[in-house]
């Protein structure tokens, strides 16, 4: 196969890495690119290190300096930058005739009540920027305090720099192997374990690593191309999806657990893999028809055939990790690249994140009715032996409007919370990854064979599913 033609797209398919040919100049070339750049990774995102007495992962020790530097003048680069999504998104969403314009098709995706939270998003920045910079200045105190809007707005602003400095780095994770490499590992046991085809593991690593978003839309479009059944897209979309490393550092440090950063975020890849394995046996998913979207029904004797001998997983998994590193765009286009997509997002994902999170802290604050939600929960928490049960059982249940929520409402309360207890709402957060503000939105919109009513049911399974297997966990690691 001529490797002029390849582009990011089609490497990430294995049946073209698999009949792909190097020579022996291409195979040592891969060979580095696959060290050395995936090193790399691994050092920036998972390697803590000591900078100016604190222990730190490089990435993290990155984005707090820039946002350090920045001072006030980053907290109103980033209120400028919310209220001007939340503007134009009235314009793009609700005037905007020309539907090849590209602030239409920016919000074309978002449903009518976007533009809503974007512009509550907005005034409530505004509002806590001018405290925060004018002395004579009050604003409402459910908003301007610092337990709601000053924490609120802090953690919006680091995640405004997460997203854009992980995104630098997402290509040496994504581009250089070691993704395709422990997804081809992981291929014997996705039929038989998760009921969805071998291919998918490599989507399912990706998504892990990247963003929520990224696995849904690499599983939509395989869906689209005859490539899964609606069952298998469902599982995938609904199993997989979890968080950025970026993200998750940042919801692991709100915790004031970043010690413990590595072995969480693992522990969160795992619990994730195990509410899979639970989520493909009951409904709704497992009531999902084996269909193609052209109604061709899946046969016993097209699973038999993607059946891979585990004998030669490894082979093959080093075989597709040199390839893809050997074939790899050129680095800086594809930094471009992802820095480009990464600030695509930013706007909405900082907007969203503002008025969810002023909105979840003003009813924790002022109505009983996280506290309510909570008692669903409690009982388990209880059972599993989860240190300050009551306390946290009411951040559970809000994670299904945004993943975030859980963490930013006992965000306050760190000090006088045991780290049990603060692992809990960390990682049945990280793994819940059905939620409105991301994943739900874009699953509804790109055509993913799941109904809202699905993924509202899905969501407290998969909470149920993850607490006692957490607890588990937090009892070994706390």
């Amino acid at each position: 196969m001529n490797t002029k033609n390849l582009n990011t797209e089609n490497l990430n398919d294995n049946a073209v890495l698999d009949a792909l040919v190097l020579n022996q100049t291409q195979f040592l070339n891969g060979i580095v690119k696959a060290v050395f750049f995936t090193l790399i990774a691994i050092f920036v995102f998972f390697i803590p290190i000591t900078f100016r007495n604190q222990s730190d992962v490089p990435f993290g020790i990155l984005y707090k300096s820039i946002k350090s530097s920045l001072g006030l003048v980053g907290f109103w680069i980033g209120g400028v930058i919310i209220m001007g999504n939340g503007i134009a998104s009235v314009y793009g969403k609700y005037l905007c005739k020309d539907k090849e314009s590209a602030i239409y098709k920016y919000y074309a995706e978002d449903s009518r009540l976007h533009p809503v939270f974007y512009l509550f998003g907005s005034i409530c920045a505004l509002i806590i920027l001018l405290h925060q910079t004018l002395p004579n200045f009050q604003g409402p105190e459910c908003i301007v305090s610092d337990d709601i809007g000053g924490t609120v707005y802090s953690i919006a602003m680091d995640v405004a720099l997460i997203i854009p400095v992980s995104g630098i780095f997402m290509p040496f994770l994504l581009n250089y192997g070691i993704i395709d490499f422990i997804g081809s590992l992981m291929e014997p046991l996705m039929r038989p374990v998760f009921k969805v085809p071998g291919r998918s593991a490599v989507n399912a690593i990706a998504a892990f690593v990247s963003s929520a978003s990224v696995g849904v839309l690499i599983t939509s479009k395989q869906y689209r191309r005859g490539i899964y059944t609606k069952k298998e897209a469902a599982l995938i979309a609904t199993g997989f999806s979890a968080v950025s490393v970026g993200f998750a550092y940042k919801v692991i440090e709100t915790a004031d657990l970043s010690r413990y950063f590595l072995p969480i975020y693992f522990i969160a890849m795992l619990v994730t893999l195990l509410i899979s394995f639970f989520m493909c046996r009951i409904p709704p998913l497992s009531k999902k028809e084996s269909v193609y979207l052209d109604g061709h029904i899946q046969t016993p004797e097209e699973i038999a055939a993607e059946k891979i001998p585990v004998r030669d997983m490894l082979k093959i998994g080093s075989s597709r990790a040199i390839k893809k590193a050997a074939t790899a765009p050129n680095l800086l286009k594809e930094i471009a690249g992802s820095l480009k997509d990464s600030c695509f997002v930013l706007p909405k994902v900082i907007s969203l994140l503002t008025a969810a999170g002023v909105t979840a802290m003003m009813i924790a604050t002022y109505t009983p009715l996280f506290h309510w939600l909570g008692k669903l929960f409690a009982p388990l928490l209880f059972l599993c032996r989860v240190p300050d049960a009551a306390i946290i059982a009411p951040s559970l249940p809000v994670g299904i409007a945004e993943m975030f929520l859980p963490v930013l409402l006992i965000s306050d309360k760190v000090s006088m919370l045991s780290e049990g207890a603060r692992y809990m709402v960390v990682t049945v957060s990280m793994v819940q990854i059905i939620f409105f503000s991301e994943t739900i939105v874009v699953m509804l919109s790109t055509r993913i064979p799941v109904k809202l009513k699905e993924l509202i049911i899905c969501f407290f399974e998969r909470t149920l599913i993850a607490i006692p297997i957490s607890a588990l966990f937090m009892h070994l690691l706390f």
